[in-house]
């Protein structure tokens, strides 16, 4: 008999809530979308980025997500959060800024890039990790291509996709470093930018330039959405498992 019973997780919602950004508006649409369709239930937080920066902030969730909206108030609050769920095994997803994000917090503490920093964040600084892009990608969908064997080639199911943006800044110098250090730049872009990073052997570590949350109306999740789900809920079941 299948089991149809519908699967809880707690998910912190990390990054600046506003109405004013579409990715914070289809949340609730989502949510309600995965525990329709997919029975994954997400009992969410929002957590803004100043409160992010306290000490065990997303501890004790099943799931991070940190959402587009940057420049975000606090930088160094957005940076502790994406260090925790990569340190605790916290599953994580960044979208957007979260992407940008989870980037620059892996240079600094696991490469020892200290003194990189992101253009929009800090415009005059040496050695920018995150840079304005050439064309920037503002309201665009464009294809990504997707290694085999990753992550994100196995939740997404194909080798390509073509997915949304609303950016004007990526990644460009110290990647070989990054790649060196353990990050896999799984997704490129037709121009071989990189668009997707992941981290193998961590439960699920998952970064996106694009927004998956904007795909079609919020009715349906896109696959990397309903696998943060699933992670969050496998998460859960291991943390009930543990002995008190």
């Amino acid at each position: 008999m299948t089991n149809t019973a519908a699967r809880t997780a707690t998910l912190a919602l990390v990054g600046d809530r506003s109405p004013n950004v579409v990715s914070h508006t289809r949340v609730p649409l989502l949510l309600d979308a995965l525990a329709e369709r997919d029975r994954l239930v997400l009992d969410a937080y929002w957590i803004p980025s100043e409160d992010a920066a306290a000490e065990g902030a997303v501890r004790g969730f099943d799931a991070v997500w940190v959402l587009p909206g940057s420049p975000y108030r606090s930088e160094a609050g957005v940076l502790a959060a994406i260090r925790a769920a990569r340190e605790e095994g916290i599953p994580f997803l960044g979208t957007c800024g979260g992407f940008q994000h989870a980037l620059l917090e892996f240079a600094r503490n696991v490469c020892g890039l200290t003194g990189t920093a992101h253009a929009e964040n800090d415009p005059d600084a040496e050695d920018l990790l995150i840079e304005p892009l050439a064309c920037s990608l503002v309201g665009h969908e464009a294809a990504v291509a997707l290694e085999p064997g990753s992550l994100a080639r196995s939740v997404i199911g194909a080798e390509r996709t073509v997915e949304r943006y609303h950016c004007a800044y990526g990644p460009s110098r110290h990647l070989d470093t990054l790649r060196a250090h353990g990050l896999r730049l799984s997704g490129h872009d037709e121009g071989g930018q990189v668009r997707v990073a992941e981290l193998p052997g961590h439960p699920f570590f998952l970064a996106t330039l694009f927004q998956p949350e904007l795909s079609g109306d919020g009715s349906r999740p896109h696959p990397v959405v309903r696998a943060l789900a699933r992670a969050a809920v496998e998460h859960a079941g291991r943390a009930a498992r543990l002995p008190a």
